[in-house]
């Protein structure tokens, strides 16, 4: 599974990635700069993301911000994301103007902060298919 190095000295870490609308296949993937965070769980979208994805909103769901405090933003999904070679699939947070990669995507895709970049990668202890643990 993915280890995360992350020093708040380190400084933010974007990367492009692309994210689809599984559910229709014939809209075109939207190419973005998104914030990579593991102090964040969930993707985070902003509206207009959103409104591009035709994405239906599942549920609300309460996020606590930055500056602590508790918002109930809409939960959309499902999104496709996408990274170099690896692919995954997760539910996004509507909220903010900016994309935001939280640890939960990038766990699932095995992804890795390579600090003396500033960049996020695949792990190499996987360069080709990312391990999960199932039991």
């Amino acid at each position: 599974m993915a280890t995360f190095a992350y020093a708040p000295s380190m400084g933010l870490v974007t990367t492009r990635i692309e994210l689809r609308n599984p559910r229709k296949p014939a809209l075109a993937p939207v190419e973005v700069e998104a914030l990579a965070d593991t102090g964040s769980v969930h993707l985070c979208i902003p509206d207009h993301v959103r409104i591009q994805l035709e994405l239906d909103e599942i549920d609300k769901k309460e996020a606590t911000l930055a500056d602590d405090p508790r918002k109930l933003v809409p939960y959309v999904g499902p999104i496709e994301i996408r990274f170099k070679n690896r692919v995954g699939f997760a539910g996004a947070l509507v909220l903010g103007n900016q994309v935001l990669l939280g640890a939960i995507p990038m766990e699932d895709m095995d992804l890795v902060f390579v600090p003396s970049t500033r960049s996020l990668d695949v792990n190499p202890a996987s360069p080709n298919v990312a391990p999960s643990v199932t039991k």
